[in-house]
């Protein structure tokens, strides 16, 4: 578990669709310093999901940066994806994986493909690919 999980679960609480807070704010929220990147280098806060395990804790919240003041040292998050805490027919289980740019994808696929019954996916298939003309 992240020590950023925290802000998943601050901001994943709210139902505003924008929340301002300062890098202090954060802090005090995750219980730690940010780190000195945060402070210095304005692409530490992209919505690059593969940025840091930050930005996957606001991403998984249904967030992302926006208006990123560097010197003043406050950032909006606005909500990106529907909140399920205010809107529960909008709940969904959570992606296998927020890793994958396709993460979300999951299950998307279902029902495309039919399987026989009994039918070993380990063994190989031997195929013809001889052809007639």
């Amino acid at each position: 578990m992240s020590k950023y999980s925290v802000l998943t679960t601050f901001l994943a609480s709210r139902t505003q669709p924008r929340i301002s807070m300062s890098f202090e704010d954060i802090e005090r929220i995750v219980g730690a310093r940010l780190p000195q990147s945060a402070f210095n280098h304005r692409a530490w806060w992209s919505n690059n999901p593969t940025n840091s395990v930050m930005t996957k804790a606001w991403l998984a919240a249904g967030f992302r940066s926006e208006e990123v003041d560097m010197i003043g040292r406050k950032l909006v998050f606005a909500r990106h994806l529907p909140n399920p805490v205010s809107d529960p027919a909008m709940a969904r289980p959570a992606a296998a994986s927020t890793t994958s740019p396709l993460a979300g994808l999951f299950g998307g696929l279902r029902g495309t493909i039919h399987v026989e019954p009994n039918t070993d996916l380990t063994q190989p298939v031997s195929i013809d690919w001889t052809v007639e003309g």
